[in-house]
């Protein structure tokens, strides 16, 4: 992730989503209907560590998994996706029960923490890599998603047009061990305490009711 080995550096870096988003986003106003069985969503949002973290402490996700989607199977390699051309996005695998939380609520999360108007970036990390986008499972997840970005430009939700893309899902490589749960096990990472920590206070103040204090560990693949 080319990450500064400087705390100043990254002491120095905000997110604009955490100076823009400082107040719940309104809830989709259309959404996937609930069905009796888990679903999936992946979505890509700039470093996976941070996202991966956020979706452990939301109520009704049942595994969080960190990894690649956008590109093959023989580029899926953090080390080649890294250099940015592989076409490949970091971005999370997420089972969830949708009695408990529905895809658009998944949405609102992912809009809220972290930040939609950046392209091809997000904080410190610059490049495809880092983009923000959805990998939508099926036609419905496209439709949900594309009415809910549709919805925030509306509604003025960020200074700036958002730039999260929805894209038809081709498939998700799991990242390294290393990079499992990795916010979870490093909480003291100056990487994680100023980029990704306030990803949780985030959701935690944003939406008490979805908020799950003791997050889930160990991403199953």
């Amino acid at each position: 992730m080319l990450k500064s080995l400087i705390f100043s550096a990254l002491l120095a870096t905000t997110s604009a989503a955490a100076e823009e988003t400082q107040r719940a986003l309104p809830p989709p106003q259309q959404d996937v209907p609930a069905v009796d069985a888990n679903q999936t969503a992946v979505f890509a949002g700039g470093c996976f560590w941070g996202i991966q973290g956020v979706f452990q402490h939301v109520k009704g996700v049942k595994t969080v998994t960190a990894g690649y989607s956008g590109g093959s199977a023989s580029t899926a390699r953090y080390s080649v996706v890294e250099w940015g051309n592989t076409g490949h996005a970091e971005a999370v695998r997420i089972t969830y029960d949708p009695r408990q939380v529905s895809y658009g609520g998944l949405l609102r999360v992912f809009f809220s923490v972290m930040d939609p108007t950046e392209l091809n970036r997000q904080g410190p990390d610059e490049g495809p890599q880092y983009r923000s986008e959805v990998f939508a499972a099926d036609p419905a997840q496209a439709r949900v998603a594309s009415a809910y970005i549709a919805q925030l430009a509306a509604a003025h939700a960020f200074a700036r047009p958002i730039a999260t893309r929805v894209s038809s899902f081709s498939g998700f490589y799991p990242a390294e061990d290393y990079h499992q749960d990795y916010l979870i096990k490093h909480p003291y990472d100056p990487y994680i305490v100023v980029n990704d920590q306030p990803k949780i206070e985030k959701l935690r103040a944003l939406y008490p009711a979805v908020y799950n204090a003791r997050a889930i560990t160990v991403a199953r693949r």
